[in-house]
């Protein structure tokens, strides 16, 4: 038996005319001919098997099967109309959701200024941010868990589409008092004399920084470890030793009174940007975050 599609034509159609049992008055509700609207109900009626309405010349009622049919298509045509309007509203950024993953070191620096960007443009657009480490954005926009990750570049053959936003640099973090904060930069080699305090591995800072530094023939001589970049930056500040952290933390460190220089000989960069699946589209309100991030990160005075 082939498959019974009821359309919404039909569905209008039928309601139409049960509500006001009259096909003249139905006809100028819908704005059809009468000859439209009867083969439409017609139609409906031979997929289903028999007759919805008893007709004279006079009259029209619903049969028996076209009173079981009324609530169904009421509830039916109810639920489209609160459907589409929730369409409407989403396809023009009045309504809506968007996920997003973000390393720490973005999520505490940039993304608070850019979603208050985003919500005065859109204030009816919900936000869930899962603030996680580089490599769990990386998961979870592979499992589709959010539609937008924000991270460092993955590696070559990833597949998740990137956009670059900016390259990051890494900067030395040391105390406020110590003679390497007077000056304008240091190298590794000098940094390194010092106690380093490391973030916990896996963490990519902390694995970036292990293998640029071995291609180098350099290791860190890691004598504290914390999960939290902001516990890194009050150690530092407190004079337990020194670290590292990407350019974009440089104001957090120098909130919690540590002080900031670039780093040299190497140089240890790497580009962050947006991550997205390359097999499925965004909602239009994830496109609408990821123009308003590209547009916002661009005016942003970030450290070199």
């Amino acid at each position: 038996m082939p498959a019974f599609v009821m359309t919404l034509k039909q569905l209008r159609a039928f309601l139409a005319v049960a509500q006001t049992l009259s096909f003249a008055q139905a006809c100028e509700q819908l704005h059809l001919s009468q000859s439209a609207l009867s083969l439409t109900i017609k139609a409906l009626e031979d997929q289903l098997g028999g007759r919805l309405f008893s007709r004279t010349t006079r009259s029209v009622s619903l049969t028996p099967e076209g009173e079981a049919l009324l609530p169904l298509a009421r509830r039916l045509l109810a639920e489209w109309s609160r459907t589409e309007h929730e369409l409407r509203q989403r396809f023009a950024l009045q309504q809506g959701h968007v996920s997003v993953a973000a390393m720490p070191s973005f999520a505490g620096n940039l993304l608070p200024p850019v979603l208050r960007v985003f919500r005065e443009a859109h204030p009816g657009i919900r936000i869930r941010v899962h603030d996680v480490i580089n490599e769990e954005v990386l998961d979870q926009v592979r499992a589709r868990q959010v539609e937008v990750g924000i991270a460092f570049e993955p590696p070559p053959g990833s597949p998740l589409q990137f956009t670059p936003l900016y390259v990051d640099r890494f900067h030395a973090v040391l105390p406020a008092d110590s003679a390497l904060a007077m000056q304008a930069d240091t190298d590794w080699a000098t940094l390194l004399q010092y106690p380093f305090i490391a973030l916990q591995a896996p963490s990519a800072v902390r694995v970036m920084l292990e293998e640029r530094l071995a291609a180098h023939g350099m290791a860190l001589p890691v004598e504290i470890e914390s999960h939290q970049l902001a516990t890194v930056g009050r150690m530092v500040a407190c004079g337990l030793g020194v670290s590292a952290v990407p350019a974009l933390c440089v104001r957090q460190m120098h909130e919690l009174g540590a002080r900031c220089v670039a780093l040299r000989a190497p140089v240890i960069q790497r580009p962050v940007g947006i991550l997205t699946r390359r097999d499925g589209e965004l909602s239009t309100a994830a496109v609408a975050f990821c123009d308003t991030l590209q547009q916002a990160v661009t005016g942003f005075d970030l450290p070199r």
